[in-house]
Parts: structure tokens; sequence; C-alpha cells
């Protein structure tokens, strides 16, 4: 059994830092503490639950059985420690150091964190973001726990579980390189079905559903690639004549130099809505409570 008295809470975060991190290096820097000093708080860590915790693998620091039965008490009571502390705080934006932590796809990161971090710099020069792409099945915990302050994107299996606000709606669309003998302003579906199709299969539910929302209307896309992000589809579609269907905002940022063309959908697809999410665990933390008015202050559109 382990002695209460004999826990250093340092320690906890440093079971925190590497289950998160996967990495004793990256866990070092997160926590701005030396490489011994990380291998050493691991040391007595190990010794205190008498348990490995982590075993060294080609992906990573991976949690043991006995780790991951104590990641979710020791999260609960990183998350209480650190909430009680901030109740104390005056929050400055102008002066604070803090670090938000955003769950968001390849995809957002392109369309949400340009304005967020424009903002910041005015308003919060300090402040620090860490943005990662966390699984949708794993966001309502890590909201709970306090390891990521709030998601944004089409989340919509969140809705029940979390608090959210509504940011904008968006319409999807079809791009594709500009060349000769390209339809003008729109695309009949048959055209669009001669088309070869990028299709990205992000966890993001609105583009999981596409192609069955066009077979339900009998639109069958020949399919030439499949990936798993957005950030390369640009540089393919200059080099091909393929096609890629996503939401309207990514592809009038993808087209800042005007070298795609971009067609109204041939077909009825819902509009994509892009929210954010907290959990009510941190109503109350008046930093994350700022930045969340933030972010649907700076992203919110009609």
């Amino acid at each position: 059994m382990v002695n209460f008295h004999q826990v250093d809470l340092n320690l906890l975060r440093v079971f925190q830092a590497i289950l998160e991190e996967r990495s004793l290096t990256r866990a070092g820097q997160r926590l701005e503490l030396s490489q011994p000093t990380i291998s050493y708080s691991l040391g007595r860590l190990r010794s205190l639950f008498d348990d490995p915790l982590f075993v060294r693998t080609p992906d990573g620091m991976l949690p043991t059985p006995t780790a991951e039965r104590l990641a979710v008490p020791l999260g609960s009571a990183i998350a209480s420690i650190r909430e009680a502390l901030r109740e104390s705080e005056q929050f400055d934006p102008a002066t604070t150091t803090r670090e938000f932590r955003l769950s968001m796809s390849d995809i957002g990161e392109h369309v949400f964190l340009p304005p967020i971090c424009e903002r910041l710099q005015r308003v919060a020069p300090r402040v620090r973001l860490s943005a990662e792409q966390v699984p949708v099945r794993e966001v309502e915990e890590k909201l709970r726990l306090g390891q990521i302050d709030l998601a944004i994107g089409n989340l919509p299996s969140l809705m029940p579980v979390t608090n959210h606000a509504l940011l904008f709606r968006d319409q999807f669309v079809c791009m594709t390189r500009k060349r000769p003998g390209l339809p003008v302003r729109t695309l009949s579906r048959q055209k669009f079905l001669e088309f070869l199709h990028v299709t990205v299969t992000t966890s993001d539910s609105s583009h999981l559903a596409i192609d069955e929302v066009l077979r339900t209307q009998g639109l069958h896309r020949r399919i030439a690639l499949r990936v798993p992000h957005f950030t390369v589809v640009p540089q393919i579609l200059r080099r091909t004549n393929w096609m890629v269907t996503l939401h309207r905002g990514a592809a009038l940022m993808f087209n800042e130099t005007g070298q795609f063309s971009i067609y109204p959908m041939p077909a009825e697809i819902p509009d994509i809505e892009s929210t954010v999410h907290w959990h009510r665990n941190f109503d109350n933390d008046e930093g994350i409570r700022w930045f969340r008015e933030l972010v649907i202050d700076t992203l919110h559109r009609d």
C-alpha cells in the first residue's frame, strides 16, 4: 500500500506528463525539467507503486495496466488541485503566462488557429497555446480531467456530455485545380461523377458521412486517394486533375492564391456545424472562461 506521506505532488505531475506525452524528453520539456530529473522521478514513482508504470516501445513510453488504472483518479486529483489554486488567483490576460490546451483536427488547425493566435498576440501576448488532435472518443474525458481546456470542430457526439456553443454553419463545396475546359460556375451531377476524388478519412464526423449521404442520392464517387489529413490535399490537387469535397471556409483558405476552382455541391449535403466544447467542471475557472469567450468572439460568424 502506498504511504500518502511519501507522495510528492510533483511526482504526480511527472506521471501525468509522461502519460500524455509518451516520451520522457517531451514530458521534461513540458514541465521544464531536465532529463535526469524526469528519469529520477519516474524511478521514485515505480518504487512508490511497485510497478514499471511505463514501458519503452517503438511507439513511445506506453503505460502498464497499473498506470492506466491510476490515470483517471490521479488526473482528477491534479485537476481538482489546479482548480482550487486558481480560485485564489486574479486572472489578468495582459500579464498571464498560462498555457491553454486545445483539441482540433488538422483542418481545424488551419481554419481556427491563425485568427486565435492573431487575437491573443494583441490582448494576451504572454499566453501559450498547445493544440493537439485528440480522438473524439477521448475528448470528453480529457476535458473533464483538465488535460485539454477546449475542443473545437464538428463534434455532435460531444453535445450531450459537454457544454458547448455554436460558432458557425458552413456549406460543403468541391474543389479542383483551375484549367481549361472546366465548367464556369456549377457542376452537374454527371460531371461531378466523372472526376476522380480525394477523400480524407479524418475523425471529423461530417467528412466521414459525405459518401453515405451521396449514396442515398444515388451518387458514387470514384476514389483515387484516401488520406488521413487535409494538410497534403492542396499539394496533390495542384499536380492532378482530382477533386476534393470540403467545407467552404477551408476551400477559401486553401485558395488564397486563386489556383483552384470551387463549386457548390451538385447534391444536397447538410451544412457542417463548428462548435466549441468545454466541461462544466471548469465553469468557474476565470482563465478558461476568458479564453472560451475570446475563442467564441473570434470565430463566431452568422
